[in-house]
């Protein structure tokens, strides 16, 4: 398999670190904005780098991105960018007529009278509006398999495949205990996207209400994390998993609430009635700048801290319902200790939990386990062969009665 990945961030770079230990792969072209960041990614490889090839590309010039797909004859595209960049690499990957695999869908904005009670356009609706131009062009778009969404995706299913007869509610649940030395607030993750997640309106799918909008950080409860992480706070976020798992799985509810902590929130809450949550460019003494980049550039950049963070995160899917007529209820989790990651493979334990579902997805693909046409979450596929895999690239997965 010949792979274009675009993006060498900090899953980006973990992804290389991740797919060269794998035979499956045939050559990476490594690309970013940044040349020298791919560069790195490449050069940290090895012995290993002679299937990988630093370039530089503009993640919003679909007509570059399409051109070296065919220049190097790519099977599919790998998007580790922001979710300001998927649709330009979405429509990219199909002009190329190739496979394409992100871990975050397409951005979404509020109802412009009711936010908080109605969806306005969703998160992936721009991508679903293009599934028949992919299934009639034969090729596939996996959309949302990092591990929340994808994983978690996973979970539901295997869950609705194998353990349960009918499900009443699937709540994505995320939570950690990681602490970074020397900083007061220091985000594991893009803060850009955290800030588009937690501070949007929130989605909730009801069987018998579709989906619907709450405020942010909405129904909060604590929910006891495993492996020694305890019990965490969580709200309700806009996730991906809630737009994905009703389509393939049949459930009466689903949510997901992420793990944020009182001091997390209100650093979001306050960063929004300053207005630093805004993307649109404001006009200030040099030039115009979006209050949202000026944040994340003055925050450390999430796949620096490795050295400074302790502790262990835990991405999972709670599941209640029945089992040969009697109450169930699972918490199928993943979690990462980040002193393992760091050793393993020198990334961060987010970045790494993030990156190492899509190399699965690739191999999954390249063998032949996973295939389609259209666009598909990984909800729609089998979920035995993915968790399989997870244990053979040695992290395994854990299942919690509740």
């Amino acid at each position: 398999m010949r792979v274009l990945l675009v993006g060498a961030g900090g899953v980006g770079t973990a992804i290389t670190r991740i797919a060269a230990r794998r035979s499956f792969l045939d050559h990476m072209i490594v690309t970013d904005y940044d040349l020298s960041r791919a560069e790195a990614a490449v050069a940290a490889l090895g012995g290993e780098k002679a299937r990988f090839t630093a370039l530089r590309v503009d993640a919003s010039d679909r007509a570059a991105v399409t051109a070296l797909l065919a220049e190097h004859r790519c099977d599919i595209l790998v998007n580790a960018t922001d979710p300001r960049f998927v649709m330009p690499l979405f429509e990219a990957a199909l002009a190329a007529g190739v496979d394409y695999l992100d871990m975050a869908m397409s951005l979404s904005s509020p109802h412009p009278e009711r936010p908080y009670e109605e969806c306005g356009v969703k998160l992936g609706d721009a991508q679903f509006e293009r599934a028949a131009a992919w299934e009639k062009a034969g090729r596939l778009a996996l959309v949302g398999v990092g591990v929340e969404p994808g994983l978690s995706d996973v979970f539901a299913r295997y869950a609705a495949d194998e353990l349960f007869d009918t499900i009443e509610e699937i709540g994505v649940r995320d939570g950690a205990n990681l602490d970074v030395d020397g900083y007061d607030f220091a985000p594991s993750f893009s803060i850009w996207t955290t800030i588009e997640e937690c501070l949007n309106p929130p989605v909730v799918w009801e069987k018998d209400r579709g989906w619907f909008t709450t405020a942010p950080f909405s129904e909060p409860e604590v929910f006891d994390f495993p492996e020694g992480i305890g019990p965490v706070a969580c709200v309700n976020v806009e996730h991906e998993e809630v737009l994905l798992i009703p389509r393939w799985v049949e459930s009466r509810r689903v949510t997901f609430k992420y793990g944020l902590g009182d001091e997390f929130i209100e650093t979001l809450r306050t960063l929004h009635k300053l207005g630093l949550d805004r993307t649109d460019k404001v006009t200030v003494p040099g030039g115009d700048v979006s209050p949202r980049d000026v944040v994340a550039a003055c925050l450390p950049d999430p796949a620096s801290l490795g050295e400074l963070m302790h502790g262990k995160t835990c991405a999972g899917t709670w599941v209640k319902g029945t089992k040969d007529g009697a109450p169930r209820e699972v918490y199928l989790y993943h979690v990462v200790d980040n002193q393992w990651s760091m050793r393993e493979y020198g990334s961060q334990a987010v970045v790494w939990q993030t990156a190492v579902n899509p190399v699965i997805a690739l191999e999954l693909v390249a063998n032949g386990a996973w295939s389609g046409a259209g666009v598909l979450g990984a909800e729609a596929l089998d979920p035995r062969p993915f968790l399989d895999l997870l244990v053979a690239y040695g992290s395994p997965w854990g299942l919690r009665e509740q």
